[in-house]
């Protein structure tokens, strides 16, 4: 295998079979406690109150820099309450309705998925990348795009490792503020190109076409919506606006990359490497174990802006339930583990997960190739 090179979906396989019963007696307790308690996996009312508080706060603050005339700093602090919530509608929303876990309908999961064209995104490509990417090959060098070496990022122990990754610690965080924007303006164009070209994107001719049809209208309007109307249709100064839509992104990139990094990419987890077969020697449950740790779980505000990727164990291991119910079900997983002797990890506050995330760049900053110093 290529080192960093996206490789083809079904390239790497799991050791086939159940080495263990430790997936299917967690699934049946976990299904048990959903019939126990007569209650649905997906989001229910609670989710639905969440998305309307999360869209106020991304839509609400964007009508009062139309309507009210704002001095330039309260114009800002606008602007910042717009990254909170694009970022609280990424991670409580969206994601749960492109997994199918927002809703038990189908269409209501579909409409909130295109939540995402509100920051720029494109549901397919988001699909491709999370849910089949990184869901399945989670922290696989050259198969999950989130762990993919970057010119100036290095998140596994299997990518080349350059000079410009040494100070990486201190630079990453700029890096992530960056993500956002360059989701809305780059990313999904390199992506169309790239899963067409390793077979993750099986749509037929026309349908490839259509899709970059509407990556491009759905990005001119969001453009269009975000930087020319307040300052063509509403006078706002256009320095004010390019510098506030600066400051949204900025800020709802750095929130939502160190959140999904304080899963994967820290002190504790595992980067396995599948051998010459392209078989990885473990279950797919338990790689996602070994690859997965929960952060934070007492703190419940946290808990509610993230969408419950503070319990990404959870969420890898069952990912169509919704994010509600994570903190119900983390006990069930949590004994289950401890009973088949398989990992669970978890930190127990934000600060201490991130501590780790650092001690993680500055490893992968400095250490050499495993793949060459091992050659």
């Amino acid at each position: 295998m290529s080192r960093s090179q996206p490789q083809k979906k079904g390239s790497v396989k799991f050791v086939s079979g159940s080495k263990t019963l430790f997936f299917p007696e967690l699934k049946k307790r976990v299904d048990q406690y959903f019939e126990n308690h007569n209650i649905a996996k997906s989001g229910g009312f609670r989710i639905k109150i969440k998305t309307l508080v999360l869209l106020a706060l991304y839509l609400v603050p964007f009508g009062a820099i139309l309507f009210a005339n704002l001095h330039w700093a309260v114009s800002l602090l606008m602007w910042a309450l717009m990254g909170l919530g694009m970022a609280g509608l990424g991670m409580s929303v969206m994601h749960d309705a492109n997994h199918g876990a927002f809703s038990s309908k189908k269409s209501l999961n579909w409409a909130m998925s295109h939540i995402l064209n509100l920051m720029g995104g494109s549901t397919v490509n988001w699909k491709l990348q999370h849910n089949i990417l990184h869901h399945t090959y989670t922290n696989v060098d050259g198969m999950d795009d989130d762990i993919s070496n970057k010119p100036a990022l290095r998140l596994s122990p299997h990518a080349e490792a350059k000079p410009a990754h040494r100070f990486q610690w201190w630079h990453a965080f700029f890096l992530y503020s960056l993500t956002t924007l360059y989701w809305a303006t780059a990313k999904d164009f390199m992506q169309w190109v790239t899963y067409r070209r390793n077979k993750v994107n099986t749509m037929t001719k026309a349908e490839y076409r259509w899709m970059l049809a509407k990556l491009i209208m759905i990005k001119a309007i969001y453009f269009f919506v975000l930087l020319v109307v307040p300052s063509v249709f509403f006078d706002v100064p256009f320095i004010q606006v390019i510098t506030g839509f600066m400051l949204m992104h900025a800020l709802a990139g750095l929130i939502l990359t160190v959140i999904f990094q304080l899963a994967h990419s820290l002190e504790g987890t595992s980067h396995p490497l599948p051998d010459h077969r392209g078989v990885i020697e473990n279950e797919w449950a338990i790689h996602q174990m070994n690859t997965t740790a929960n952060f934070s779980p007492r703190n419940k505000i946290l808990s509610w802006y993230v969408g419950g990727l503070n319990y990404q164990v959870e969420h890898h291991l069952f990912p169509k339930i919704s994010h509600v119910h994570y903190p119900a079900i983390s006990a069930i997983v949590r004994n289950t583990a401890k009973e088949f002797s398989i990992p669970y990890l978890q930190n127990d506050t934000f600060f201490k997960a991130l501590g780790y995330h650092i001690q993680f760049l500055r490893k992968m900053g400095k250490m050499p190739d495993i793949d060459e110093a091992i050659g």
